[in-house]
């Protein structure tokens, strides 16, 4: 018979599996509960979370939700993240960065498997707000030129006029 605490365990897995769009795994040891708490506090505000579950539960469960398989060993921490991978990743980058002390394992994004590097790529990799300002500027770019080509004609004209009355006071002085 199966402890009751693993089934609660296995079912609070399942249940962020259910509500988030992927997870990365980090390798957390030697973070101070400072350090965590201020991890998880940047998390939430990139809409995600970062739990603690026993590695053969979450193997369990990850099967159980037909999820591709991780390579889950030593002390391993679960951010699941709700919607775009990338802000999540990057916070953890940023974290890992700071402390020395946390390092990806791997994750789960658009239902593939990620191994470290792939992880990592992803805290790389341009933010949402990010994207739409860089095509934001693709658009505008070739329609600021089309404006200024065609303001063109109207502030030549705008000069000769302005360079005519000028030499009309200048005449009449």
């Amino acid at each position: 018979m199966p402890n009751k605490n693993n089934v609660e365990m296995l079912s609070k897995v399942k249940e962020s599996l259910d509500s988030s769009d992927g997870l990365f795994v980090v390798d957390y040891r030697g973070l101070s509960v400072k350090e965590s708490q201020e991890l998880r506090r940047n998390l939430r505000d990139t809409d995600a979370s970062m739990k603690v579950y026993k590695n053969n539960i979450v193997r369990i469960a990850l099967k159980e939700a037909d999820m591709p398989d991780l390579d889950l060993s030593g002390t391993c921490a679960y951010v699941f993240f709700q919607k775009d991978p990338v802000e999540s990743a990057k916070v953890i980058k940023e974290c890992a960065q700071k402390t020395k002390k946390l390092s990806f394992v791997g994750g789960i994004a658009y239902g593939k498997a990620l191994s470290p590097e792939d992880a990592k790529a992803y805290a790389d990799l341009p933010g949402h707000d990010e994207l739409i300002a860089q095509f934001t500027h693709v658009l505008a770019s070739p329609l600021r030129g089309i404006a200024s080509v065609c303001a063109g004609p109207a502030r030549g004209l705008a000069t000769a006029l302005d360079a005519v009355a000028k030499q009309k006071e200048k005449d009449a002085a």
